[in-house]
């Protein structure tokens, strides 16, 4: 299947029939952190695709580039892989010399990872890992690494060696890309911004309960960064070019090149 067919068909691109309907929050429960689980993954694909603006644009996008940058014969990463949706979209339209190389630290998306791709037979290589980013993991020969919505799930501890490894780990030129939720540092834009995102999420069907028992859950697994302080950090981390080519509201799609 080509990209313009991926694009135009019903189906959206690295999507699989019948995906599960999320309904993780739709009933009341005791307010616990957010973890990847197998209730979580079994409806990952609906619920990214419905909490996420333009997801599929997202996605789309993220594959130009990584198709722009990644050189035949080196490693193109999707730390934080989940169910391999990002690495399903670029199977079209990266050179099938680039080994694609997926690490998540679930076990349980590792799976549904696997069985997406067991369905899409490939000569590539590819290969899944499990492991934590919180710590070391091994980059190498790295063309294209990508981060989607997941460094915001990575302690800000760490935060500055993991960029500092993929850096430390990507060859001359070598690019990555970025998509992250911000937070914003006036109080009025922050408020603004949050409010049309918990309006997107009722436009997608999701209730007031189910979005106010998954912030809860968000409260102190996910901490977003603003705009500069990204930038900051891959600067220092030894990025030489850093551009923005997403912006809705509290969401960006970020590129830093080495």
């Amino acid at each position: 299947m080509t990209m313009p067919d991926a694009v135009a068909g019903a189906m959206p691109i690295g999507a699989v029939d019948h995906v599960p309907p999320d309904k993780v929050f739709a009933a009341p429960q005791q307010a616990t952190d957010f973890k990847f689980d197998s209730r979580t993954a079994g409806v990952f694909d609906d619920m990214v695709g419905r909490s996420v603006p333009f997801y599929h644009e997202i996605q789309r996008m993220t594959t130009e580039l990584a198709a722009d940058f990644a050189v035949p014969g080196t490693n193109l990463y999707d730390l934080g892989c989940a169910t391999a949706t990002t690495l399903i979209a670029c199977e079209p339209v990266v050179h099938p010399d680039v080994h694609f190389v997926g690490i998540d630290n679930s076990a349980e998306m590792l799976a549904k990872a696997q069985s997406k791709l067991d369905t899409l037979p490939s000569a590539r290589r590819r290969t899944l890992v499990l492991g934590d980013l919180h710590e070391e993991i091994k980059i190498e020969n790295a063309s294209v690494v990508i981060l989607t919505l997941t460094l915001q799930f990575v302690r800000p501890l760490h935060r500055e060696r993991l960029i500092r490894t993929i850096a430390e780990g990507l060859n001359p030129q070598g690019c990555l890309i970025l998509v992250e939720k911000l937070t914003e540092g006036d109080t009025l834009f922050n408020r603004l911004f949050i409010k049309y995102y918990y309006d997107m999420k009722r436009r997608h069907g999701y209730s007031d309960l189910e979005i106010s028992q998954k912030r809860e859950a968000l409260e102190n697994v996910l901490i977003p960064y603003h705009l500069d302080e990204n930038e900051a950090l891959c600067r220092k981390c030894g990025f030489t070019k850093f551009q923005t080519w997403f912006r809705w509201y509290n969401f960006s799609g970020m590129i830093a090149v080495k």
